[in-house]
């Protein structure tokens, strides 16, 4: 084969698939995004987040994990974490807020975010995040759950256990989830019904959560939390309304809603301070 053959299959074999996108100055930013084809890890300029005085209702989980994240910033042991629970409760707030504290506290850590589709290709990016041992990183996988069909879970083993080479000293693994065992109970019911050996036939995918250190439940919210998340947000940015005109409209809100949680109390807040002419931020 000639030299401009060899070019030419070279070129052709870089369309197919992109060489990788040099490693960030990971000095920039404190958050970055994963992408593949070709694989990146993109700077954010300001990641979106609330402050954590104002996650309200999640005092022990957000403690906790608070703890945990300032071990590992540290160069200390730390557990990954998986938040499980109830949708609109502040899980995936409380993972950016709770960076956003450390990193106020002048702890160097910075945050990756990884798509749950793009778990295949987690190998990867632990061997670029490998490459950095003065940087500290939170890979961050908001709604992770798979299906009966999904192969993704064997991917995120990699994270969790790093195989024989390891999970990489400085990245720790916060993951956000409806789903306690990362998968349906129906799913797991049926197959338990229909294997040759049921202990066995679940037993690889729900032992993915059991390799997450901290369990995180968050539960469906109290009508009287539900006020005193609003109450608090208020009284934070100003809000001035009559106690039981507010306890009347906010529970009508939840009632159109069909839910109660700190989303539906957030959605609340921000229609009555566009009605009152408060501006949040």
């Amino acid at each position: 084969m000639t030299n401009k053959t060899l070019k030419r299959v070279a070129a052709a074999l870089e369309r197919i698939a992109p060489a990788p996108h040099p490693v960030p100055d990971f000095s920039q930013t404190d958050g970055f995004l994963w992408h593949v084809d070709p694989d990146r890890l993109e700077p954010v300029a300001q990641i979106s987040r609330v402050d954590l005085s104002l996650l309200l209702g999640v005092d022990r989980s957000r403690d906790t994990l608070l703890d945990n994240t300032r071990q590992f910033a540290r160069g200390l042991p730390a557990n990954n974490a998986l938040l499980w629970g109830a949708r609109g409760m502040g899980k995936s707030s409380l993972v950016k807020a709770v960076h956003g504290a450390v990193v106020a506290e002048g702890l160097p850590l910075k945050l990756v975010e990884l798509q749950r589709e793009d778990l295949p290709s987690v190998g990867r990016l632990l061997n670029l995040l490998r490459a950095a041992p003065d940087c500290r990183f939170l890979l961050f996988c908001d709604d992770l759950s798979f299906s009966h069909d999904d192969q993704h879970y064997k991917s995120l083993k990699a994270v969790l256990d790093g195989g024989i080479e390891g999970r990489p000293d400085n990245v720790v693994l916060y993951a956000t989830s409806n789903r306690r065992h990362l998968m349906p109970r129906d799913m797991i019911e049926n197959e338990r019904s229909t294997a040759i050996s049921p202990s066995e036939a679940v037993e690889e995918k729900v032992s993915l959560s059991d390799r997450f250190g901290l369990w995180l439940g968050f539960h469906p919210c109290s009508q009287d939390e539900y006020l005193s998340m609003i109450r608090g947000y208020c009284a934070v940015f100003g809000i001035s309304i009559p106690d039981d005109e507010l306890r009347a409209e906010a529970i009508e809100w939840q009632a159109t809603r069909g839910a109660r949680s700190g989303r539906v109390a957030w959605q609340y807040v921000t229609d009555l301070a566009g009605r009152k002419g408060v501006r949040l931020g």
